[in-house]
This record gives structure tokens, sequence and C-alpha cells, in this order.
């Protein structure tokens, strides 16, 4: 099991993602600098050593260091000094294939609507397949990867903001501009088979009836004296 890092030490890597490289870890920060405590420590979380970090911890940093780097308001969290952070520019010239993931159950969905923003005010993309297949992860295990053709979108009108040296933003991919696994087949619906009907009345267990039919029981034992 690893150490736990020191509030200092912890403080540092605190610093370095939320005034520095969000977009190093897959985050993406508001216009006002903030990110969502929840999907910060997700992502700290995926770090070698610092799966054990949680919101006390942070809390630990900011009552134990004098004068720290950044603070908290209810569930979100942000550096204060932001002079450093990688600005929402144009991207003039973006990469010809994009990543992102989308919820497995979503994904039929996607596939006819297009991909739409989830979580954030924009759809997050990445340069790295690898990133985004982490970025997934996070909130479901089975996320879809879908590759996205950038030149298509942009000849559908879409404008690609970039956020750091991996991360782009868009409001909208059409579907005409990504590609992905193909859909799962549905089962087809097996109608009921109706029950043959049953012709004669079930015997009940342990008897046996007595057919007094002559031509059909001709060799029946005391049929005669039965007659008389």
């Amino acid at each position: 099991m690893s150490l736990q890092r020191s509030p200092k030490q912890l403080a540092k890597l605190i610093d370095y993602i939320l005034s520095r490289r969000p977009d190093e870890f897959g985050l993406v920060a508001d216009k006002e600098g903030f990110i969502k405590i929840k999907d910060f420590l997700k992502a700290v979380n995926e770090e070698e050593g610092l799966k054990y970090v949680r919101r006390s911890h942070i809390d630990e940093v900011l009552v134990s260091l004098p004068n720290p780097s950044f603070d908290i308001e209810d569930n979100l969290i942000r550096a204060r000094n932001r002079a450093l952070l990688p600005k929402h520019t144009y991207a003039s010239d973006p990469p010809k294939l994009l990543y992102t993931c989308v919820r497995k159950k979503a994904y039929p969905h996607v596939r006819d609507k297009g991909i739409l923003p989830s979580g954030y005010s924009k759809v997050i993309l990445s340069s790295s397949r690898r990133l985004a297949e982490r970025m997934g992860r996070r909130n479901d295990r089975s996320a879809v990867l879908l590759t996205v053709q950038v030149g298509r979108c942009v000849d559908s009108g879409v404008v690609f903001l970039q956020a750091g040296e991996t991360l782009f933003l868009a409001d909208f991919i059409p579907p005409d501009c990504f590609s992905g696994p193909p859909l799962p087949k549905e089962k087809p619906v097996t109608g009921k088979t109706d029950k043959p009907e049953i012709s004669q009345r079930q015997k009940p267990a342990g008897s046996f009836l007595i057919d007094l039919n002559p031509e059909s029981n001709p060799k029946t034992p005391g049929l005669k004296a039965m007659k008389r």
C-alpha cells in the first residue's frame, strides 16, 4: 500500500491541475475556472497512489495550510491564480480525428440524433483515444468510444474550441460525422405457441374407465352379464 501524501504535497498537485493543466487529466474548467469536485476527485483517483483521496483530504489542505492556492464553493473547486489556466480559443487547425465516449444505454439514441453535451455545457472531445476512454469510464464502465471525423463536422458548420493541448469542445456533433461500434442485434420476439387441444378428458391418476360399447370392446369379459 502506498503512503498517503502530506497536505503540502497534495496541495501542489491540486494547484497544478486547477491552475495549469486540467486538460492533462481530462478536466475542463468553466468560464469562472470552476470544476465539479466529484469530477476532480475521479480524475485524481486515477493517478497512481492517489486512489485514497477524498473530499476530506481536500478540506484538510484548506484548514491546515496558510494561504491555500484554491477555493471551494459548494461542490465546486477552482484555483485562485488562473493566469496560466488554458483559455478556450478557436481551434483553427484541429486534428482530423477526435474521440469521445457516451453511455452505453444512450448509444442507440446518439447514433440516431447525434452527440449532445452531458455533464458540461459543451461536448468534450480529446485528440487522445486513451484519454477519451479514461474520461468515459468515469461515468460508465461500459462507455462506448466514438471517433469523430472533424472534416465532416466543419463542413456541417461545427465550430471547435481548444481547451488545452489535448481537449476540444463543440456544441453538437451531427450523427453523420462520427463512427462507433455496431449496435447489438435485437433479439427476435417469439410468439407463444398454442398448446394442442386435448380431445379427450384426462383420466384421473390411478383409475380407468370402462367402455360399455360391445363393438369397440368385443372381448370385454362380463359384458353380456352386465346387459342382463
